[in-house]
């Protein structure tokens, strides 16, 4: 049987919710406002089962988009992600960000570079390959200059994402017509796409417990580097 899952996408302002039976999406929620995760995300999921008529006991699992992107969103949507969990005794589904940006431009025959604003002039970013339904990394994820990461780049490319948005000028004077972008609306992560994902690590069994989810930040946080110095 198909698993029915949530999917928290936090990684992102603001962010989004997804409920999914299977391959399914029965409802979704995406947020692109000025609110931080907790002032949404509680009263939101409660929303969502209710409007699908949805127990929480119903759910068999909980994605969670486990970063890149907002620190302070990572913890909020991995804590809650954890808590139900807990308190369900499901298993949790850590996803990419970066992962999910490619998922919403599926059988594309150009490599996709998925980027995210990381602020500080620096870029989260992974290339992909759309390959057997879902989107291959070509390489690890990573945080780096954007203009040094175009220069490693050589053939036609797609890009997408907060990153590609906000140096799109940049990508388009390194790159001339070897460049594209997909559209505006894609620049954003969307939960029903990290529910997909999640849906395709619940296949390959890798689930996890609440101990065993990390969040992905990819550089230390300002409280990390004050705490350093």
């Amino acid at each position: 049987m198909p698993p029915i899952l949530l999917t928290i996408q936090t990684a992102s302002p603001a962010g989004g919710l997804a409920l999914s039976d299977g391959e399914k999406l029965l409802a979704e929620v995406n947020l692109e406002v000025r609110k931080t995760a907790t002032e949404w995300l509680l009263q939101s999921i409660e929303d969502l089962l209710a409007r699908t008529d949805l127990a929480k006991d119903a759910l068999e699992g909980i994605g969670v988009v486990r970063g890149p992107g907002s620190f302070t969103g990572l913890r909020v949507g991995l804590a809650t992600a954890k808590g139900l969990a807990l308190a369900i005794g499901c298993p949790l589904l850590g996803v990419s960000s970066l992962q999910c940006l490619a998922m919403q431009l599926p059988f594309t025959r150009l490599p996709v570079c998925a980027m995210l604003d990381a602020r500080k002039q620096e870029v989260y970013a992974a290339l992909y390959h759309w390959q057997a339904g879902s989107p291959h990394p070509l390489a690890d994820e990573r945080v780096i200059r954007p203009e040094k990461l175009l220069a490693e780049i050589a053939d036609e490319t797609l890009f997408v994402g907060s990153g590609a948005l906000v140096y799109r000028s940049l990508i388009v004077r390194q790159l001339a017509g070897r460049a594209h972008f997909a559209p505006a609306f894609t620049n954003l992560p969307r939960a029903g796409a990290a529910a997909a994902l999640a849906l395709h690590e619940w296949q390959a069994g890798r689930t996890l417990a609440a101990e065993e989810l990390m969040p992905v930040y990819l550089r230390p946080s300002e409280a990390e580097l004050n705490w350093r110095a």
